[in-house]
């Protein structure tokens, strides 16, 4: 196989393990006879994999039977209008704090609804950090606080989990679900896009207290009511049942390996060494995040100028890099090490920038910065 360590932010690496198990399933799932792609919704053989994903991302997370799996299609981005329409009122704002391009969005479809509000911004300075508990403005009757807890384009990430009283929790956790422990017992509601951290794409995962989400309003159409979902198990229309049997796959990995503490383990290795390759660089790579708002998903830096990004990139990928450009809306590099990718692929890249960076000193006119 000539396969490359994919640094891609979504869609992403996923285990060579768990791929090779689909690849063996395909053409016969289950003694079906059939492919996972080919079964019905309804059938026992798929009955098998829905409930099973779903006991056991309850059970990574510690939850018990007050909470709810739901499995959605629409991406994150259709969650940013459900949460609004199901949970806030024009006298219960939902709030927001906005820490990148992704809970922006969230807060404009609120904000189109005439029902959001922002409780705190660090868009002025260029989204390098995560805001502090004490910049949190919180109105104690809000609808719900709404966080997206990694952000994927900047490299930032939430390292606490914010206190919010008795205001309902919300999460958007789409890049770095699973990644750590988390007291999920804080949160009414989190949301996942799959396809970054836990699966291929076609499904979010929303994991949401049953007496938050067991009535909405009669008045929303159908397919955009909570309680649609709850009450038909995610099966009042055909589900993404390949993403979803994926999704389970990827999650009977991570508890095979140890679950999520393992998980922290291993990313936290991760960003450590591509972190430590950028900060003894010299200013040769600048990470765009502030240090104590690193994501330990995202690893996102520029180089001296963009021939020489340019020139990172296309020599990353001769040497089996994959994916390494950053986002258009910032530029630069981003490296995605999310659960699925192997320690070998990080100390290859973390190799790579520090030949690159010596080859290429002459080349710059950049001042080596003192490091502190």
């Amino acid at each position: 196989m000539n396969r490359v360590y994919n640094f891609n932010p979504g869609p992403a690496t996923l285990p060579l393990e768990v791929l090779k198990e689909v690849q063996a399933e395909f053409l016969n799932f289950d003694g079906s006879g059939m492919s996972i792609v080919e079964i019905s919704h309804r059938s026992k053989p798929y009955e098998k994999v829905h409930e099973q994903t779903k006991a056991d991302i309850l059970q990574l997370m510690n939850l018990g039977d007050d909470y709810e799996v739901l499995f959605i299609q629409g991406g994150a981005s259709l969650q940013f209008a459900m949460i609004p329409m199901n949970f806030a009122t024009k006298e219960k704002f939902g709030s927001y704090a906005v820490t990148g391009i992704f809970s922006r969005n969230a807060y404009k479809e609120a904000e189109k609804l005439g029902v959001g509000k922002i409780a705190a911004s660090t868009e002025t300075e260029n989204f390098s950090r995560v805001p502090r508990q004490d910049e949190l403005k919180i109105e104690s009757d809000a609808a719900y606080f709404h966080i997206c807890y990694n952000n994927t384009i900047y490299g930032t990430e939430f390292h606490y989990t914010p206190e919010v009283g008795d205001v309902p929790l919300f999460a958007d956790m789409s890049s770095d679900i699973f990644s750590r422990p988390v007291d999920f017992k804080k949160f009414s509601l989190i949301y996942a896009g799959v396809q970054k951290n836990l699966g291929p794409a076609g499904v979010v995962i929303v994991v949401a207290k049953k007496s938050l989400i067991e009535k909405s309003l009669e008045t929303l159409p159908t397919m955009l009511r909570y309680d649609t979902f709850y009450k038909k198990n995610s099966l009042y229309n055909t589900p993404p049942v390949f993403s979803i049997y994926v999704v389970g796959k990827v999650v009977q990995w991570i508890k095979k390996y140890g679950g999520l503490a393992a998980m922290a383990q291993r990313n936290l290795k991760k960003a450590t060494l591509l972190y430590g390759v950028i900060d003894e660089s010299e200013g040769f790579y600048k990470g765009h995040a502030q240090k104590d708002s690193r994501s330990l998903m995202n690893v996102t830096f520029r180089l001296p100028n963009e021939e020489l990004e340019k020139k990172f990139v296309a020599e990353a990928l001769e040497n089996n890099l994959s994916g390494i450009k950053g986002h258009r809306l910032v530029g630069g590099m981003r490296a995605s090490i999310y659960n699925a990718m192997p320690l070998e692929g990080v100390e290859m890249l973390a190799e790579f920038m520090r030949k690159f960076r010596r080859k290429n000193l002459s080349s710059t006119s950049y001042q080596p910065q003192a490091t502190s």
